[in-house]
């Protein structure tokens, strides 16, 4: 869950991006794995879906290698695209789900928030080529 103001708008990365709607101080909580809101699913529920459904979700989910679960953020978090020198990055002890990412240095109002897939997604290769 978002724990900052944002909003969505054109990304020069990919598609449509995730933007800061006011200035973020470094160190800040950006975001929180939250329970109840953010949404898990197995691989097998996401077999049973129709078409459509399973394309989204293998879109707009990160696979946590560790479960096996594929996260589906209920915000706007799932907006946010990668990057190699990300501006935030997560907290997440090790094999746990529940974590939260700060943002690693002061971002301006606008700014698009990234992450670094390659540090919690198993399937990075599919978004980022690898």
């Amino acid at each position: 869950m978002l724990l900052v103001r944002t909003r969505l708008g054109p990304s020069l990365i990919a598609g449509t991006g995730l933007f800061a709607a006011e200035p973020i101080k470094a160190g800040t909580v950006t975001w929180r794995f939250l329970a109840g809101f953010d949404q898990l699913f197995t691989a097998g529920q996401i077999r049973e879906l129709p078409e459509v459904a399973r394309q989204s979700l293998e879109t707009y989910t990160y696979l946590h290698g560790a479960s096996g679960h594929y996260i589906y953020c209920l915000d706007n978090a799932r907006f946010m695209n990668h990057a190699d020198d990300p501006n935030t990055a997560g907290v997440h002890a090790a094999n746990a789900i529940e974590g939260y990412d700060i943002a690693i240095r002061d971002i301006e109002e606008g700014e698009e928030l990234t992450c670094d897939y390659r540090l919690f997604d198993a399937h990075f290769e599919r978004k980022i080529g690898g």
